[in-house]
């Protein structure tokens, strides 16, 4: 037998049997070495997330359950509210130092902060990208402070603690006037938008304009930091931010067309980088008469039901925040998909600030009717998320 093997080798162009064994061995090691690679391939691809994924569940266990929310909502003054925050270790030490409102949106700032520190190296930049919201949000309250007249500190009290260029808001507190805001911030990234939007503020006197810039050029920031999707994270990034993007865009089209405004006068304020609208689809819904057409224009999107299913509640009201809760429904139902799809990846982050915002936005509802007696406990149930 052991001829027949060696006449076998020989056939094959072997001199001897020891280099076809040699030959099979290296083929073994290297068939081996592939099987390793992709077993523990999807296990690297994993660690990365590890650490961040405990910080974020850590916190997701401190989030409010609707218990302690109920007993919130029970609370019988504002400061019988503020008390129970006392003992809440997210919100104990802002709510001594800020009003309110100011209290709750410093945490929620925070909490950004940590998610984009702790973030995975491969997903850091929109997630940096994305705090950039509390700089937008801080020169927004800015301007509009300055142009109601308010003093240095009525406007402290509406700036939060966030953001990349805390800092230099912070110090144009004392500004007199919208424009003298505008200078102060040469030399940021909003420079350029504001100075655009300028001279419409002083034609009109009205804020929108810079206001819907601002907005413009942060989730065009966004979508440029997530870029090209190259995996499922980065896949849901894109996925979930682009969403974001199209429901900025949405909320704009209906609201203009709520105050029949016309397609010149809303395509300024339009990004068109969003995830299910394509550009030429904007177009047609700026164009359409009303607010049926654009819902009906929607047809084919996942937004088109969805609103469709609202549209007799806003004939009714004639408000287009019913349009508006339905798509931010919309945007935190796709964040707890994504905990559940991706649990070990992005998923849990997405997941966490989606849900970390809404117990902000309940909270300030709450805040709102221990500050206005005769808030009617109905209406704050009706517009808790």
């Amino acid at each position: 037998m052991a001829d027949s093997i060696t006449t076998i080798v020989t056939a094959l162009g072997f001199p001897s049997i020891e280099p076809f064994i040699g030959l099979i061995l290296l083929g073994g090691a290297i068939i081996g070495a592939i099987v390793v690679i992709a077993t523990i391939r999807p296990v690297l691809d994993l660690f990365p997330f590890a650490y961040p994924n405990a910080r974020v569940r850590a916190r997701i266990g401190r989030l409010l359950n609707e218990k302690q929310l109920s007993e919130i909502l029970e609370t019988e003054s504002m400061e019988e509210f503020k008390n129970y925050l006392r003992g809440l270790p997210d919100y104990s030490r802002y709510i001594d130092r800020f009003p309110i409102e100011k209290a709750l949106e410093s945490q929620l700032a925070e909490t950004y902060e940590m998610v984009s520190q702790i973030a995975p190296a491969s997903i850091r930049d929109p997630f940096r990208a994305n705090l950039k919201r509390w700089d937008v949000r801080n020169i927004k309250s800015l301007i509009t402070a300055k142009a109601a007249g308010l003093s240095a500190e009525e406007t402290l009290d509406l700036l939060v603690p966030g953001g990349e260029i805390y800092e230099i808001i912070e110090g144009l507190a004392d500004a007199s006037s919208v424009q003298e805001v505008v200078t102060g911030l040469e030399g940021t990234e909003y420079a350029d938008v504001l100075g655009d939007a300028l001279s419409d503020y002083e034609e009109t006197g009205m804020l929108l304009p810079m206001e819907a810039a601002l907005d413009k050029r942060f989730l065009e920031g966004l979508i440029r930091a997530v870029g090209s999707p190259s995996d499922d994270n980065t896949k849901m990034l894109h996925t979930y931010f682009g969403t974001m993007v199209d429901i900025s865009n949405l909320k704009i089209i209906l609201r203009a067309k709520a105050d029949g405004l016309s397609y010149d006068d809303i395509s300024p304020y339009i990004v068109p980088h969003g995830y299910q609208i394509r550009e030429w689809k904007l177009k047609d819904l700026m164009e359409s008469e009303d607010v049926s057409g654009v819902v009906s224009g929607l047809e084919g999107t996942d937004y088109g039901q969805m609103l469709s299913e609202a549209l007799s509640e806003y004939t009714s009201t004639g408000s287009v925040a019913v349009f508006e809760r339905v798509l931010e429904d919309n945007l935190n139902r796709m964040a707890r998909n994504f905990a559940v799809k991706k649990p070990f990846g992005v998923g849990p982050m997405i997941g966490f600030l989606s849900r970390k915002e809404v117990e902000v936005k309940n909270l300030k509802v709450i805040a709102r009717s221990k500050r206005e007696p005769g808030f009617p406990e109905a209406m704050v149930k009706e517009m808790l998320v």
